[in-house]
């Protein structure tokens, strides 16, 4: 069998990427993300695209947001390198999905599915931290000592893009620009929705066996 063709979609929250590194790990697939291929291809020369900057890494350095033209660009140069591939973050919008669709075939396509207010709740009780970036949960997962790094004894924080306020806008941002993406592909055969609610123990059982399925 060849090394499956995998799109991951969710909501911030909903465990995409603790879901894809399993399946990379399972299925030998590279787990690709927009973040990951940005950096890996910074200093990629785009000057033929009459953009603003001749490479993506000015406009990290700039703090400004990449344009798609150079996102699908680097999308597409991680994708032609890989033996199958799970892709966590991308397409974010429809522009991108059809970009998506000329780049290569899709064998599956996962949909984390998660109740909204269950998001808040995993957003803003995440913990971050400061020193060495493990990742708590108040809830869901502890830190042995409240407020303290079990790894190295460092103080965790909540970033500030995980308080309330800020997660609804991001579910907002969400709902309005990459629902209409997992709308778009609705309709297919290799389109399952998963339920994102359970133990990421259930949630993998549930995926494992979509993707069997469907790529026998």
């Amino acid at each position: 069998m060849a090394a499956p063709r995998i799109l991951i979609l969710g909501p911030p929250g909903a465990g995409k990427g603790t879901q894809s590194s399993n399946i990379a790990e399972e299925y030998g697939v590279e787990h690709v993300t927009t973040g990951d291929a940005l950096r890996a291809n910074k200093d990629m020369d785009i000057s033929d695209m009459d953009t603003e900057y001749d490479t993506p890494r000015e406009y990290m350095e700039a703090g400004d947001l990449v344009p798609d033209q150079v996102v699908n660009a680097i999308v597409e140069e991680a994708l032609s390198t890989a033996d199958g591939f799970v892709l966590d973050g991308y397409p974010r919008n429809r522009e991108q999905a059809e970009e998506l669709a000329d780049m290569t075939d899709l064998d599956v396509i996962l949909s984390l599915s998660v109740d909204r207010e269950e998001l808040v709740d995993r957003l803003t009780g995440r913990r971050v931290c400061e020193d060495c970036g493990a990742n708590y949960h108040v809830e869901f997962n502890p830190p042995e000592e409240e407020g303290v790094c079990d790894e190295c004894g460092g103080q965790l924080i909540q970033r500030d893009d995980d308080n309330e306020e800020s997660v609804r806008n991001r579910l907002d941002v969400f709902d309005e620009n990459t629902q209409p993406v997992i709308d778009h592909y609705a309709d297919r055969d290799a389109f399952v929705e998963i339920d994102g609610e359970g133990t990421p123990a259930e949630v993998w059982s549930e995926i494992q066996n979509a993707v069997d399925e469907r790529t026998e």
